[in-house]
């Protein structure tokens, strides 16, 4: 047994079925090639019920209730919908249910998916937990969704066979520590020293042991809540945590925590000693929970820092989740750590306007204000001989303002670090983030931490101009990119990187002054990097050839999308080409008074720019990204193999390009091809290297 697969439910809002709706969002179990299974709804109008079968093979899945965005739901019984407004009045009315759709089993050649009886469902509910945890979830939407629907308890998240689960491998975590040290007694030196005193003894060992156990509880919980949902392509449980947030889910997996799948408690508990394992540091390490704005000035540490995201990540509140499963088992271990009944809210350095009676400007200033002093701390006990390092993964968030955009997390850390005193003076991206992770997944998520090497500004810092500030910029910030671009940095942290030799310009003076007298703000200073890297991107387009010059206009314009012939034909001229050459060049489709671009789907899969007597720069971009959708790196290294070197770097500075207008323009889709073909260029380029040394090597044998 692997898991049971459940759909919420709710009564139907039409007086005349009153059925028990399941509020289903997919009724796909396996996507996997050969292997495509669903669940097929049975329904009996007349006793108004619906009831499950499992269905594989041709055919596909049926159209699931859920109905667009929201909890709009539509009765599979009679039709009628469920806004969802209803949907949530009948969670917060506890009135709403569960249905089992499928039981899931490991078999000879996979997973094997059963309709469930009613047997199933009286089972499950026997569990009758000793414990659950107590604490309400944050009411706080952005991050926590189940309290609109009913669901404000943390108990609430799961089923009564999962807390019985959990709440067992707690309790036996104290119950293991108990014999550990009735081993321990017999084999080490008596010492009754705590862990948390450092001790060495047979205490300090057993506690040691239950901490590593408890983790293991924790990681359980992840797995077994009713948050988790079915992967239909992987086939196996999600985690509760995919992201930074307690979503709703409509039909959730509940794992068997005994079976030899994914989410199992031994398996779970096995990863932690493999992490002990692989540390091989013989230097022992000392955690201290400290509030970073009240750090002792007795000692000059160095300090490496992540500072929190502005209001991106609610990380009190999520912690709790973990929490309120640690405590039961450590708070006897770390009673300091663990003393109160949820993580401790107020002292939180983020700007949640929630906590201020939904003031953000009350959020902002506690953000700011507390920012300062944790840079001013830093800044007083820093080494002069070590740098303070700031990572920052925070994509910009730009707003539109009256003098143009800017980004609310970026500007408050580096206004803390520039007003406190502090340099910067070096910026690299380092590549820190998991492309699999869920919150990359189908995004333009940042690949890498930007990392700022900070130190102290001279007291004798000069002033300068907002004149000369630009032109500061433009002389240097291009050096900047152009090292950061021959370093395959990814198109989506590009922005984000250039800030950083932006701000070292800016941060060198005491003061930029605007014409006025005025100092030059943080936010304005970003919006000068930002133009001044845009204006960097748009130059490269001279050294493109004509076809080349006219796509990207057209493209900034249009997209892919069609326009007017006439706009094109007047284009086209501007750029030195025509409308007929682009077409016989294979960049546009021109018919019935409307121009186009082609899209890499359309694009002719034998193209050889060998042979291509009109072969353009846009073309082999985009023929590369169709080589890397279908036929992954080997088929783009196999094209670029093919590729003159000019052509090649010419297409790679291209892709850049045309990210930063897609990312301008909102064009998600878009952008994450232009951002795949940079990332996988180095290793398509050695592979293409290869390519063509085993074609000489093969002409010299011949």
């Amino acid at each position: 047994m692997i898991a049971w697969l459940w759909a919420r439910t709710v009564k139907c809002p039409n007086p005349a079925c009153g059925a028990q709706m399941p509020l289903v969002s997919s009724f796909d179990l396996s996507k996997k090639k050969g292997k495509e299974t669903w669940v097929e709804p049975q329904i009996d109008r007349q006793k108004r019920t619906v009831t499950f079968t499992v269905k594989s093979g041709k055919g596909k899945a049926p159209e699931p209730p859920k109905q667009g965005r929201g909890a709009n739901f539509k009765c599979l019984v009679c039709g009628e919908i469920a806004p969802d407004a209803y949907v949530k009045s009948e969670g917060v009315a506890k009135r709403m249910g569960t249905k089992l759709m499928t039981i899931v089993t490991e078999g000879k050649n996979g997973r094997n998916y059963h309709a469930p009886t009613q047997d199933h469902e009286k089972t499950a509910a026997q569990a009758i937990p000793e414990w659950a945890p107590q604490g309400e979830l944050p009411g706080n939407a952005r991050w926590f969704s189940p309290p609109l629907f009913g669901m404000t308890e943390y108990a609430d998240l799961f089923t009564p066979r999962q807390l019985a689960a959990l709440t067992t491998f707690s309790d036996l975590v104290a119950e293991a520590r108990a014999q550990i040290l009735a081993d321990a007694q017999a084999v080490l030196p008596d010492d009754d020293t705590p862990l948390r005193e450092n001790g060495r003894g047979p205490r300090a060992y057993a506690e040691a042991v239950s901490v590593y156990l408890t983790f293991g509880v924790s990681r359980l919980s992840d797995r077994q809540s009713t948050i988790c949902s079915w992967d239909i392509g992987y086939t196996k449980i999600r985690n509760t945590f995919a992201r930074q947030a307690i979503p709703m889910t409509w039909d959730y997996a509940e794992g068997n925590p005994f079976s030899e799948s994914t989410g199992n408690f031994i398996d779970l508990l096995g990863w932690i000693p493999k992490v002990l394992e692989s540390n091989t540091s013989v230097i022992p390490g000392y955690v201290n929970q400290a509030d970073a704005t009240k750090l002792e000035n007795s000692v000059a540490i160095p300090i490496s820092t992540d500072p929190p995201y502005y209001d991106n990540i609610g990380y009190a509140d999520l912690s709790d989740y973990f929490y309120a499963w640690l405590r039961p088992s450590l708070r006897d271990v770390f009673p300091d750590v663990f003393g109160t009944m949820l993580v401790p809210k107020k002292p939180e350095l983020i700007a949640s306007s929630y906590r201020f009676n939904g003031s953000a400007n009350a959020a902002n200033e506690h953000f700011e204000t507390g920012l300062m002093q944790a840079f001013s701390k830093m800044r007083q006990i820093i080494p002069p001989e070590y740098p303070l390092t700031v990572y920052y993964a925070f994509k910009q968030q730009e707003i539109v303002v009256e003098e143009g955009t800017a980004s609310t997390g970026w500007e408050t850390m580096l206004n803390g670090l520039i007003e406190t005193g502090f340099a910067i003076v070096g910026t690299w991206p380092m590549r820190t983030e998991l492309s699999n992770r869920m919150v990359a997944s189908g995004t333009n998520a940042l690949a890498s931490s930007i990392v700022l090497v900070c130190r102290p500004r001279p007291d004798d810092a000069p002033i300068t101009s907002r004149r000369e500030f630009v032109n500061t910029l433009r002389q240097e910030l291009p050096a900047a990119l152009r090292e950061m671009l021959s370093g395959n940095i990814a198109p989506v942290d590009l922005a984000q990187a250039s800030i950083g030799p932006g701000m070292a310009v800016y941060s060198r003076y005491s003061q930029v002054l605007e014409p006025n007298g005025d100092r030059l703000a943080v936010r304005a200073a970003l919006q000068l990097i930002n133009q001044v890297l845009d204006e960097y991107l748009a130059e490269t387009e001279g050294d493109l050839d004509a076809d080349s010059r006219f796509a990207v206009a057209w493209f900034e314009q249009f997209g892919f999308k069609s326009g007017e012939f006439g706009v094109a034909d007047v284009l086209a001229r501007a750029k030195n080409t025509s409308v007929d050459g682009l077409v016989n060049a294979g960049v546009i489709a021109s018919g019935a008074g409307k121009v186009r671009l082609l899209t890499w789907e359309e694009l002719d899969p034998g193209w050889d720019p060998a042979t291509d007597k009109r072969a353009t720069v846009w073309e082999a971009t985009h023929h590369l990204i169709e080589r890397l959708n279908i036929h992954g790196e080997e088929g783009a290294a196999l094209l670029l193999a093919k590729m003159s070197p000019e052509l090649a770097a010419d297409a790679r500075q291209l892709a850049y390009r045309l990210y930063a207008i897609c990312e301008r323009k909102g064009w998600a889709d878009h952008a994450r091809d232009y951002n795949a073909l940079v990332i996988s260029w180095s290793s398509s380029q050695e592979r293409a290297a290869e390519v063509k040394q085993t074609y000489q090597q093969r002409r010299l044998i011949e």
